[in-house]
């Protein structure tokens, strides 16, 4: 039976076990919205295909499945790059759809036409365009094979219009089959005499393909090892932070007592992530191209491997396959490092206590001491980039995995649309979304968008009045010429109103609780202004203060 591109499109991804999708639609595939009308794949309608494409990769980092995003040339898709850059920096599947010009308009600058296939190489894994709509499941099942397998990240497939319409016979599709990657034996022999050799060893969580219960098996792994364990920037849903041997966030802002540890240690296991700029303190914490450290290095794709920290042993393995062969390594009695794990356990536990102090009416710590003592462990927490994202870093302690969505890549915007999609994807658990102002306004328009599918998730808009983070960089380099970084905001409450949800704003500390249960119990999206004052840009520094470091 003939079918056209469009259904073809339905059809390959259903067989490839999606259900939902976001999209802002356009003329260039209509055909594909046609035939989702007849499916029973989800389509959330988003304002900005930037946002939708943000949702594609939540749902990704949250599943390991590939999010899917559907946007229109052009502007669509440059648009969506943002969304196409945080997947590739942070290596989560994602798979973005972009309908383009006709073929036989092609490479004349035809309404809105852009050259995808040179345009976003840097931003994808693999970028194709199906010119024949026979091909339309070998190229689908293609994409979810290459969004998923080494090294995770986003494909882009782009969809000439009039292929879409065309109708042809083509097979019926089938799902692409993941592809494992275990350690071998003698990989795994060598890691355990590296293990009982070491006086100091210490085990650093990262990157993506990871499952619950790979997490569950690196804990145990580290519970029988007495092993202290950091988790990437980023990446703190890895390890539940009060398990004993949780040793802290090893990201920006790091805990100088890590830091320490970790420069200083004789044994570094770099499990699933690639120690990149962020999580090295920019490339301080191990030498490049060879590691005071003994480097044992985890990760998916071999071509990762000893591309800027030369291993002193690769392993060429996911870490869900890696934590399952671990348990057949033997553990000592009594590690002769158990001591120090216990001390860094405790220097993570005071490092992640609030300040007692800090500048204006509302305190930022005692906020974060009340949303410790009255959420739950499953909670998602959600944010963008700036300085603000440090209270929830630093100082929230995460429990279980699947509870964090943030870009690895610190791009602005970032925690409106993946609340929407976390919401969406988890619509009994509580979704917390923090945001600086200016964060917020890049994609606050994806609020609407959990309006219109009344996903009740609560996002705290922390208001300085200011892009925080060049603020303070300005300040100490430049200090006392503000150029470039003073905002003028709405008022978020009666913002969140206008959009059908619930808006609060508090002014003081003790505001927020009683704000906080009402925004619960309106059973709305709902917007919490926090008016934070902008002398308290970090935790431990005021802006005054680190204005007045320049020169010492």
């Amino acid at each position: 039976m003939k079918r056209t591109g469009g259904q073809l499109i339905v059809e390959a991804l259903k067989a490839n076990g999606v259900k939902r999708i976001s999209c802002v639609p356009g003329e260039s595939f209509l055909a594909v919205l046609d035939a989702l009308h007849d499916s029973d794949i989800n389509v959330l309608v988003c304002r900005q295909e930037g946002g939708a494409a943000m949702m594609a990769d939540a749902w990704g980092r949250l599943t390991g499945e590939p999010g899917i995003c559907m946007v229109t040339r052009g502007p669509g898709a440059t648009n969506a790059s943002a969304g196409l850059h945080i997947a590739r920096q942070d290596s989560i599947p994602m798979i973005l759809f972009i309908g383009q010009v006709q073929r036989d308009a092609r490479e004349r600058e035809a309404f809105q036409e852009v050259e995808f296939r040179r345009a976003l190489t840097e931003f994808a894994k693999w970028v194709g365009e199906i010119d024949d709509a026979a091909r339309i499941p070998e190229f689908v099942t293609r994409a979810f094979a290459v969004a998923t397998s080494g090294r995770p990240g986003p494909v882009v497939l782009t969809l000439p219009e009039d292929m879409l319409r065309d109708e042809v016979e083509a097979p019926e599709a089938k799902p692409y089959t993941p592809v494992a990657a275990h350690p071998g034996r003698g990989e795994l022999a060598d890691l355990q005499r590296r293990l009982a050799a070491a006086e100091r060893p210490i085990v650093i969580l990262g990157g993506t393909r990871w499952n619950e219960e790979a997490v569950a098996g690196i804990q145990r792994f580290a519970e029988r090892f007495s092993l202290p364990v950091g988790c990437s920037f980023r990446r703190q849903m890895l390890f539940d932070h009060l398990h004993p041997s949780y040793a802290g966030d090893v990201g920006i802002g790091i805990n100088p007592a890590l830091a320490k540890e970790i420069k200083e240690a004789d044994l570094l296991i770099l499990l699933g992530g690639r120690l990149s700029e962020m999580p090295s303190s920019g490339y301080t914490l191990v030498d490049i191209p060879y590691p005071r450290q003994q480097l044992v290095h985890v990760y998916p794709d071999p071509s990762e491997l000893g591309r800027v920290y030369r291993p002193d042993l690769a392993i060429c393995a996911s870490p869900a396959d890696f934590v399952a062969a671990l348990a057949d390594l033997g553990a000592p009695s009594k590690a002769r490092w158990a001591e120090r794990t216990e001390r860094m356990h405790a220097a993570y536990l005071t490092w992640s206590t609030t300040p007692e102090k800090s500048p204006g009416a509302v305190h930022m710590g005692r906020i974060m001491d009340w949303i410790e003592a009255n959420t739950a462990d499953d909670t998602i927490f959600t944010n963008g980039a700036g300085n603000y994202a440090t209270w929830l870093h630093r100082f929230h302690r995460f429990r279980r995995f699947e509870t964090q969505a943030a870009p690895a890549s610190g791009s602005m915007g970032y925690g409106l649309p993946a609340a929407v999609a976390a919401k969406q994807l988890f619509p009994e658990r509580e979704v917390i979304c923090f945001a600086g102002d200016g964060c917020f306004m890049m994609h606050g328009q994806e609020f609407a968008t959990a309006v219109q599918y009344g996903l009740p998730l609560i996002a705290l808009v922390i208001n300085n009045g200011m892009y925080g983070t060049i603020r303070m960089h300005q300040e100490r380099e430049y200090p006392g010429r503000v150029s470039g970084t003073e905002l003028r905001n709405p008022d978020f409450a009666a913002l969140a109103r206008a959009y059908g949800g619930h808006g609060e704003t508090v002014t003081a500390t003790e505001e927020f609780a009683p704000a906080f249960e009402r925004a619960r119990a309106s059973s709305k999206p709902a917007i919490i202004e926090i008016a934070l004052d902008p002398e308290a840009i970090t935790p431990s520094r005021t802006l005054t203060e680190i204005a007045q470091t320049k020169g010492r």
